[in-house]
């Protein structure tokens, strides 16, 4: 318990912060629901757009085998594959909680148009083409990971701010006030038996 003297200011006092440490515990385990549902949410997209990679790497690595059959390796090294800008990928920001959640607008996004090869194929642009629009969906995979990333560390974060109030600060509290209430009415007993011995 911590050391207050017992008054009746102390004991209003310590009755205001209960109520105020109640009322933050409420708005804390509150903020951990939310959190929790909204990081299920972005692992759920995580996942998908995961499986969406992975698919579509798979059909790359495919194009790739044909196309190193129609051109070889050292031909292949040398096919043009654009400047790697992706100026017309859009991200979006949303504020969660304080949180800064990223997602990307995937429709604006074209792959960027290579110089014409000399020795072009219908291998070679497929697979070219496949290993394009590779890039937008690991922007994507990449924000929801980061998203889930931050959305775990406020939830640590508020767990512990929960936890602190509702199995420390906030008994501490109770106990304090509940002793200094059981002294004033002590006193208050006391008081009473005085004034009633010293009228007899």
């Amino acid at each position: 318990m911590v050391d207050v003297i017992p008054t009746r200011g102390a004991a209003l006092s310590l009755a205001e912060d209960q109520r105020f440490l109640e009322n933050g515990y409420e708005f804390l385990d509150e903020k951990r629901m939310l959190l929790a549902s909204t990081l299920l949410e972005e692992l759920a997209a995580w996942r998908a757009a995961s499986a969406e990679y992975d698919a579509a790497m798979q059909t790359a690595v495919a194009t790739l085998k044909s196309a190193l059959g129609r051109h070889g390796f050292d031909s292949l090294a040398l096919y043009p594959t654009g400047d790697g800008a992706a100026d017309g990928l859009a991200l979006t920001s949303r504020n969660f909680l304080g949180l800064g959640l990223l997602q990307p607008v995937m429709a604006s996004w074209e792959p960027p148009k290579p110089m014409p090869a000399p020795d072009a194929s219908d291998a070679a642009e497929a697979c070219r083409s496949a290993f394009a629009a590779l890039v937008p969906l690991a922007i994507r995979t990449a924000l929801h990971r980061r998203n889930i990333l931050r959305l775990i560390r406020e939830y640590r974060a508020t767990e512990r701010r929960a936890r602190a109030l509702e199995n420390v600060i906030l008994p501490e509290t109770v106990a304090t006030l509940n002793a200094v209430t059981e002294y004033l009415d002590q006193s208050d007993q006391e008081e009473a038996l005085r004034i009633r011995n010293a009228r007899t």
